[in-house]
């Protein structure tokens, strides 16, 4: 595997262990929205939107820690996006 894909997997494994930290945690009254946001964002996908976050904060001098809230962030609107686009049809 070249270095590309090597640096692609560590930023998406990244990724994938932080997006979980993002979500709501506890025990509250809006759990079921909670779980459903969990089953949507965690689902899988190719968090390639995540992945050029961090490696274009990288590209500009930053580091992979202050760009991983945005990164998040990017693949939370993503996920909406998908979800939302559904709907009409539902």
């Amino acid at each position: 595997m070249g270095s590309y894909e090597e640096q692609f997997a560590r930023d998406y494994q990244a990724v994938e262990a932080a997006l979980p930290g993002y979500l709501p945690q506890g025990d509250t009254l809006q759990k079921t929205v909670q779980e459903a946001m969990a089953y949507s964002l965690l689902g899988g996908g190719k968090r390639i939107r995540a992945v050029l976050c961090l490696v274009f904060c990288r590209l500009c001098g930053g580091t992979t820690e202050e760009a991983m809230p945005f990164a998040c962030a990017i693949e939370m609107v993503h996920a909406y996006s998908l979800i939302h686009d559904d709907l009409p049809c539902m």
